[in-house]
């Protein structure tokens, strides 16, 4: 058996200093106490009895076990969090005289993929019996998200000037005042007509706006969202109905239909191809799952 005494002892006035000096709250300091035990767990395990004998090699041998293991990044991120905080008491108490964990980064953490509705969803979506003139507005909002891959505060910030019905163009003002010009046919032209016939029944007091509220002026951000999840609600989608999903849903279908990855980043406003790729993630799971369900070989077997 190992001799650990040097490290639980170290590890007990640690904790007794994360909760009165520090005042840590009860929760983060059962998550100190949690990770810190694991790295000692490991320790032992590569036959290393005290602190002063860690060295960044033998940091970095903890990233990568927890790496393999299978820990999330944000968990393996905490993990060396908490050892850099250890190593930093200890030179407090004079037991190292640098910290071996400083040059140790975390795995970057892996970015989400964005959530959409299949083409099937969002026929549901759509498929709204508009008759009042909000619920003519909301679908017109809808369709033209979703026929253009807008961003929000371009859906909102649209003026009647940039709209060219003859050449099926909207001209939007992107992140950074940037100018793109993004087509529009087919429901979403004719939805936006529709808004339009039935506008002025809302007594609007803003004359550039495309999309008013009831009261008038340009609609918010916030007031699209809450009619989008309402509406997400009420058509019976399985999962909540937001703005980005809308656009997400358009990038994800257009590049399943095309292929064309340049074609997406220009619709889309991206300034780098970089940010588009993550389409090419969602496209690989719908090819993916075409594969498992069609493949004779792949079928799972029920």
């Amino acid at each position: 058996m190992l001799d650990k005494c040097s490290l639980i002892q170290y590890m007990d006035a640690f904790y007794s200093y994360i909760d009165g000096e520090k005042g840590l709250s009860l929760k983060t300091q059962e998550n100190y106490q949690r990770q810190l035990s694991a790295v000692a767990g490991q320790l032992e395990e590569m036959q290393v009895s005290d602190w002063r004998d860690v060295d960044t090699a033998i940091v970095r041998q903890i990233a990568t076990k927890a790496m393999r293991i299978g820990l999330k990044p944000s968990t393996i991120a905490l993990r060396l969090s908490v050892v850099r905080t250890f190593f930093n008491f200890l030179i407090k108490e004079h037991v190292l005289v640098a910290n071996p964990a400083l040059g140790v980064s975390a795995p970057k953490r892996g970015r989400p993929l964005p959530k959409n509705l299949d083409v099937d969803e969002m026929a549901v979506l759509c498929d709204i019996n508009a008759k009042d003139p909000l619920s003519i507005r909301d679908r017109a909002m809808l369709e033209l998200m979703y026929g253009t891959g807008l961003r929000l505060s371009e859906l909102v910030g649209l003026n009647f000037s940039h709209i060219n019905f003859d050449n099926e163009e909207l001209r939007i003002i992107g992140k950074g005042n940037k100018e793109r010009i993004a087509p529009f046919s087919g429901q979403a032209k004719i939805w936006l007509h529709k808004w339009l016939d039935v506008r002025s029944l809302l007594s609007p007091k803003d004359d550039m706006a495309v999309f008013i509220s009831k009261r008038g002026t340009r609609i918010s951000n916030r007031n699209v969202e809450k009619r989008f999840a309402q509406w997400g609600i009420k058509q019976g989608t399985s999962s909540h109905v937001n703005p980005h999903k809308l656009r997400h849903s358009f990038a994800t279908h257009v590049l399943e239909s095309s292929g064309d990855l340049r074609a997406v980043q220009e619709l889309l406003g991206h300034a780098n191809l970089s940010t588009t790729q993550i389409y090419t993630h969602l496209d690989f799971q719908h090819l993916a799952e075409v594969y498992d369900k069609a493949h004779p070989r792949a079928k799972k077997k029920k």
